[in-house]
């Protein structure tokens, strides 16, 4: 295989890639690999031996376990694949294994090529209070908090929570220092409420991230999550790639996101990307990173920096023009950034729905099933990523994302417009999703005027979102299942078994699709 100069030149060489996930992510990281002719390698387990980014790698690897501890979750299973296949390079995608510290200096040592952050990098800012006091340091605006002094007794532990809260100031929040995704998180209002609060952030954060350190902030009442994507290379160049503006968010965790935000002006956007980058700056940072803002008014605070690439770079890819996964390769083989400051601007507007196999109904618990019909919108500015096609199974083994749809246009309005019609293209049967629930947050006045803030699904529908039903819905649902072919044991999740490579659901066409 020839591959582009750029690799050939490097001072790091590597020519085969090996994709340390799963799902959408792992798919997109393999098209971007291939684009740039590089070889993929991917991992799986059992449960995954049929799915999509094992087809599209050029090659892959078992990972023998019958949990995810054995398999996805096993760095010496990781580097075992990497051997077994000779990948010289490994990409960790998000989750999993990408903010461990202690994985990313295996594979170094390993003589394998990990393209992200160095290792201290990740260790020091997945830590919040190391990470609290770095920023601190680096003159990062902070939300006023404070740290425990010690967590052995209880009651002296309570007592200086209630001191300190004092002089923070109610309403608080208690955070899991080696936490994320709202993981070890709890709101307290009141005094009273500390110590049941405090009790169980800590076991939360033990159960989630084996650490149950856990420290305050003040509580930001309805402010904007917003965030700064930032690229840095091992020559000491660093740019920041605009916001993207992450509010709307069931849970604390985001379900849709967009590229610009509304609340930011050209001058506070050089604010916060200045933050962000004497943030990276702090922990000598190389690769794609994020760093999270809340916005509240005119003030702006340091959340947490994301060391990997997120969920939601595709709206920064469309809105900057910028590959940020080549461009983690190119830094990754040693290469100065391809893009400078000044030729970043903003390009249009661009907006990003999670699609989950979730019941929004019923406190956006996880649903499974088959995907019986998988049937995504097409179009000008429209663009999908995910790892799973019809005839699938939603499961609830993973993390509930199918897919992430995203659309391009040239104002917000317009992009508004593109991703209800999009989403009401979007045909999903056999489980149930938050297609319905998305289109009602896109078309609420209260989102088309831009009025985003973190608390939004919590204050429209305080009491629960709920399904108005869309029967023009299930009448295009019922045609296309009736075009399918399907049965009615298929929608209830029983697939058909006949050896037919033109129906989606025979076992001939789930082996080779």
């Amino acid at each position: 295989m020839d591959f582009p100069s750029w690799i050939a030149d490097a001072p790091f060489k590597f020519s085969k890639v090996l994709i340390a996930n799963r799902g959408e992510i792992a798919c997109r990281i393999i098209r971007g690999c291939k684009e740039m002719g590089l070889a993929t390698v991917a991992v799986y387990n059992d449960a995954d031996a049929n799915a999509m980014h094992v087809e599209l790698a050029d090659e892959s690897v078992h990972l023998e376990g019958e949990d995810l501890a054995s398999t996805y979750l096993s760095a010496n299973s990781i580097i075992n694949a990497c051997r077994i296949s000779r990948a010289d390079a490994l990409h960790p995608g998000y989750g999993f294994l990408s903010e461990r510290a202690d994985f990313a200096e295996l594979v170094g040592a390993s003589g394998i090529i990990w393209i992200g952050p160095p290792s201290n990098a990740i260790d020091s800012m997945g830590d919040k209070v190391k990470a609290r006091r770095l920023m601190l340091d680096a003159g990062v605006p902070l939300v006023p908090g404070a740290e425990l002094t010690s967590q052995d007794s209880l009651n002296d532990t309570v007592d200086e929570l209630r001191r300190l809260s004092s002089d923070v100031g109610f309403p608080i929040l208690l955070k899991a220092s080696a936490g994320g995704g709202g993981k070890g998180m709890r709101a307290v209002e009141t005094s009273g409420e500390l110590e049941a609060a405090y009790l169980s952030a800590k076991r939360e954060a033990l159960s989630a991230f084996g650490d149950d350190t856990v420290y305050l902030e003040r509580r930001i009442v309805s402010p904007r999550h917003i965030e700064i994507q930032i690229l840095c290379d091992t020559h000491g160049g660093a740019i920041h790639l605009l916001e993207r503006e992450c509010s709307i968010q069931r849970r604390h965790q985001k379900v849709i996101e967009e590229a610009p935000s509304v609340a930011i002006s050209v001058e506070m956007r050089e604010q916060m990307g200045e933050a962000a980058i004497n943030a990276a700056k702090a922990v000598h940072y190389v690769g794609a990173g994020t760093v999270e803002f809340l916005l509240s008014g005119d003030e702006f605070f340091f959340l947490e920096m994301n060391t990997r690439l997120q969920v939601e770079h595709p709206v920064t890819e469309l809105v900057t023009g910028v590959d940020l996964v080549q461009e983690q390769l190119r830094i990754a083989a040693g290469h100065p950034l391809a893009i400078s400051q000044e030729e970043v601007f903003p390009r249009g507007w661009a907006i990003e729905a999670r699609i989950y196999s979730e019941d929004a109904a019923n406190g956006f618990l996880p649903a499974t099933g088959p995907l019986a019909i998988f049937r995504a919108p097409e179009g000008p500015g429209i663009r999908l990523d995910t790892g799973v096609r019809q005839g699938d199974e939603a499961r609830i083994d993973f993390d509930p994302m199918l897919a992430k749809l995203i659309v391009h246009a040239p104002d917000r309005q317009r992009a508004i417009e593109r991703m209800s019609r999009a989403l009401e293209d979007f045909i999903i049967l056999g489980v149930t999703t938050n297609i319905e629930f998305l289109r009602s947050v896109i078309i609420h006045p209260k989102f088309a005027s831009g009025d985003t803030t973190t608390d939004f699904i919590e204050s429209i529908w305080s009491d629960g979102w709920k399904s108005l039903g869309d029967p023009a819905a299930a009448v295009i649902a019922a045609a296309s299942a009736e075009k399918a072919g399907l049965h009615l044991g298929v929608l209830s999740g029983e697939l058909e078994d006949s050896p037919d490579p033109y129906n989606p659901f025979s076992t001939l066409a789930r082996r080779y699709p």
